[in-house]
């Protein structure tokens, strides 16, 4: 017993050692990408919430930075990752690996939402342990988890 005990001891010592090691490792934000940048922009504030907190335009580039916020001035304070719109030449997107995820307080509501603005949905919502779960993708083809946390 004891030696499964140090086993085990030592396997959560090496975890927390190497989890340790990316301590200084953030998420800065996510990217997506679509032909018409602003309108994607107005998909995602109405759908989620997002405000637009910052435009880079260049002759190349074209990106409209997003947060959550109740305001622009509450979205451009907020410290958490923010969503990224990078203009790119076609809205067909084949790889469907690269998505967002999004937690959502009524999933019910988001579906009828992403529907509403544009949006479709890849099958069903469902239960995933005491949460739910579903998948949708955006006028511009990029894909959409959303999670509604359930209670323990």
């Amino acid at each position: 017993m004891n030696r499964v005990i140090h086993t085990f001891a030592a396997a959560a010592a090496t975890l927390l050692v190497s989890f340790g090691a990316h301590a200084e490792s953030t998420l800065l934000g996510a990217r997506v990408g679509a032909v018409d940048v602003p309108k994607l922009a107005k998909f995602y504030e109405t759908v989620f919430g997002l405000r637009e907190t910052n435009r880079l335009e260049l002759p190349n580039l074209f990106e409209v930075m997003m947060n959550f916020g109740a305001s622009v001035d509450a979205a451009k304070k907020n410290t958490s990752p923010q969503v990224i719109l990078m203009r790119r030449e076609s809205d067909d997107v084949k790889d469907t690996v690269p998505h967002l995820i999004l937690t959502v307080t009524d999933i019910k509501a988001t579906i009828a939402a992403i529907q509403a603005a544009g949006g479709k949905m890849e099958g069903e919502p469902r239960a995933f342990g005491p949460s739910m779960l579903a998948f949708a993708i955006d006028p511009a083809g990029n894909h959409i988890e959303i999670i509604q946390r359930g209670k323990p």
